[in-house]
């Protein structure tokens, strides 16, 4: 099948590389001088060689849970195959997307890059699956919402307080992809007042994700890149896992069917539509056809009943008995348990160079516990779940690497 990649207008490519060798960079980007942070800490102060967004993307490169990414799966969570996405790849492909596309539109790219590879940092086990699993239960106990996003930004301002900038934390919260849009016109916000005020409405209400949008056109840019990193991807790692024939399964869109297609054309599509304007937007024939995608992506990957029906049957009542137990150990203070010894423990040690305004071990039992369950690995998950239900009938099937 032929392929089809589009290239951006001659004209606007050349007004693109005058004003490059210009060093123009856009009027509409976040200036390091505009970070705001909540504490003021000698420490946070940039230097030449560290500006702002720069320490924003060191603080959680080096934070307590990123390593966690290369065990966290993407979407195909009961597969032993080394070549099927995880987390750590997914956020790479995020910000390396997300600064081609920044560098051409003048934005500031270590922005980009610390809300890039923050996005899913509170992301559960078992990709979304878990996430929902974990929401459920935490949301009939407390009525509060678990999301990925906002458990992103408790991880990195509550659980130990880095001190990251608003506007890296603004993107995190505000990064939800699966609710595309056509044109995204940034929502400032005027201090963490404002941003505390957005996070409690998520928390309290389940669709609350629905009026989020982030307040720079940086954090708009990560949003729209991780649909353009999960699109294809999910598609080709649908094909190894053989869930899905060829890109000949999908349906010919605007903007092809193979992962490079998508890419590419909705990169070209984004840029020539943003120019020099204070908006991200796509024309509306590639915006349809990436509803299409999405749309197609959930009926031939994520809906599948060979993917459902594990977590339905398995990760749904095994999260359910691990939730009871660890909040049982929460409420009792048991010390001898994996929740203190393999999570507080963690947390207490690196809370010693942080300011924090209460010992960890005194939060809301249900919030330890939603902590720890959403900090595990899928492996940590299992190997626990295990150790707490040993003749428990619950068991997670992997396909193995010669099952197919």
């Amino acid at each position: 099948m032929a392929k089809n990649y589009e290239t951006l207008p001659s004209v606007l490519e050349q007004e693109i590389l005058e004003n490059q060798r210009n060093g123009w960079t856009s009027p509409y980007a976040c200036q390091n001088t505009d970070v705001m942070r909540r504490l003021e800490r000698e420490s946070d102060r940039p230097k030449i060689y560290r500006p702002p967004f720069s320490k924003d993307a060191d603080k959680i490169l080096n934070s307590l849970f990123y390593n966690r990414y290369a065990d966290k799966t993407q979407v195909f969570s009961f597969y032993r195959n080394d070549d099927l996405s995880r987390r750590a790849l997914h956020v790479q492909l995020v910000s390396r997307i997300a600064r081609n596309i920044g560098a051409v539109l003048g934005l500031n790219l270590d922005l980009i890059e610390a809300i890039a590879i923050g996005h899913d940092m509170g992301h559960t086990p078992f990709g979304h699956a878990g996430e929902h699993a974990l929401h459920d239960l935490y949301h009939a106990r407390t009525g509060r919402c678990f999301r990925h996003n906002l458990h992103g930004v408790r991880v990195l301002d509550e659980i130990v307080r880095y001190n990251i900038s608003l506007q890296t934390l603004d993107g995190i919260l505000c990064h939800n992809g699966e609710l595309p849009k056509e044109r995204y016109t940034p929502q400032p916000i005027a201090s963490f007042a404002d941003f505390d005020s957005r996070t409690q409405d998520v928390l309290h209400d389940e669709n609350g994700d629905e009026k989020l949008v982030p307040c720079t056109l940086e954090g708009c840019l990560v949003r729209i890149c991780d649909m353009l990193a999960y699109l294809g991807k999910d598609r080709q790692d649908a094909r190894r896992a053989h869930l899905v024939g060829d890109e000949t399964d999908f349906l010919p869109t605007e903007i092809g069917t193979t992962n490079a297609e998508i890419i590419n054309n909705l990169e070209v599509n984004l840029i020539a539509q943003s120019y020099g304007k204070p908006y991200l937007q796509f024309d509306s024939a590639h915006f349809q056809a990436m509803l299409q995608l999405k749309e197609e992506n959930y009926r031939s990957i994520y809906r599948k009943e060979e993917v459902q029906v594990q977590v339905r049957e398995n990760v749904v009542p095994m999260m359910a008995q691990m939730y009871e137990a660890v909040y049982d150990d929460a409420v009792h203070h048991r010390k001898d348990s994996c929740l203190y010894q393999h999570h507080i423990a963690l947390v207490n040690d690196k809370r010693q160079w942080y300011a924090a305004e209460k010992p960890y071990e005194e939060s809301d039992p249900d919030d330890l516990t939603v902590d720890f369950l959403a900090a595990m690995t899928d492996d940590y998950f299992v190997d626990y779940y295990s150790r707490l239900f040993p003749k428990s009938s619950y068991r997670i099937s992997y396909i193995g690497y010669f099952d197919t």
